[in-house]
């Protein structure tokens, strides 16, 4: 069966935003992007929780958008982050993203004020009639306090413009009444979830290990892709503790950014109310990177 969002499986990345001196630093920005590029990667997803988002001012936020969509220039495809818990400002965002050349949006499921599965429903409905890209469903209710329903999800796939969903409740369960009972495309949003969500039908992830390791990633999801077991669970369990440390040892993306530091990839400092790990977690951060091989 062809899923409606096929055209993402792989490997995509939340890229985080570089800040210096207080200020998004668009040049190291337009590294990153060029970095994945030269790794293959299928898609950028910039400005998402791994891009500090909820700290941006919003002529940032799509400042940010407009430059990975210039610097990826048609070579990788951008989905933007663009929801919000307020369904006329999530549109107004999608529109303008799409405007400068976004192929998709990512967007977050609405936030803090807890809709009902109805509001969740009229919320993507009118996402979906007012904007023409690709729109992927970002459910992640251990940030949103409140999960959509696979039943709502279903429901929501009859739009023709909603086709993916970025699944990150941790319920194979939910994705396995998804993917049974819809075309949509299905995307890990969790690293250490990418093989098991592949195993039943998932195509790819969106991946914060991947802003630092964007090739082990690809071979990861090209071993599960392909049905070659041994090379899956080899993969798997290298990775597995570098996922678990990206989003174990503190809040995303407070460790992937100490690890692009450790690597010499420097995404900057953090924005309040986001702060730096302490020095036990570096020093069992910097352990993982050793003991993988991705710093001396």
């Amino acid at each position: 069966m062809t899923r409606k969002g096929s055209d993402f499986a792989g490997l995509s990345v939340a890229i985080t935003t570089p800040f210096k001196d207080g200020e998004v630093d668009y040049q190291r920005l337009r590294d990153q992007v060029e970095f994945q590029v030269q790794a293959g990667t299928t898609c950028l997803c910039p400005t998402g929780t791994t891009g500090e988002s909820p700290t941006l001012t919003h002529p940032e936020h799509e400042r940010v958008i407009a430059e990975v969509v210039q610097a990826a220039a048609g070579r990788i495809k951008v989905m933007a982050g663009t929801g919000s818990n307020s369904t006329a400002e999530a549109i107004s965002l999608t529109k303008w993203a799409a405007k400068e050349g976004a192929d998709a949006a990512l967007m977050v499921a609405p936030y803090y004020n807890k809709p009902t599965q109805v509001g969740f429903y009229e919320h993507y409905k009118a996402l979906a009639e007012e904007v023409d890209i690709p729109l992927c469903v970002y459910n992640i209710p251990g940030r949103t306090a409140k999960n959509i329903e696979p039943e709502t999800i279903i429901k929501l796939a009859e739009f023709e413009n909603i086709t993916m969903v970025k699944e990150a409740t941790g319920s194979l369960d939910q994705a396995s009444e998804v993917i049974n009972n819809s075309d949509l495309t299905i995307l890990s949003g969790d690293d250490s979830l990418t093989v098991p969500l592949m195993s039943i039908g998932a195509e790819g992830v969106i991946s914060v290990v991947g802003n630092i390791l964007p090739n082990d990633m690809i071979a990861l999801i090209n071993a599960a892709a392909s049905g070659n077991r041994d090379e899956t669970i080899q993969w798997h369990h290298k990775l597995f503790p570098l996922c678990r440390d990206m989003l174990g040892l503190s809040t995303n993306p407070i460790p992937v950014k100490a690890a692009m530091a450790m690597m010499d990839m420097d995404s900057g400092e953090l924005r309040l109310p986001m702060v730096g790990l302490n020095a036990d977690e570096q020093a069992l951060l910097r352990a993982t990177l050793q003991a993988y091989g991705a710093i001396e």
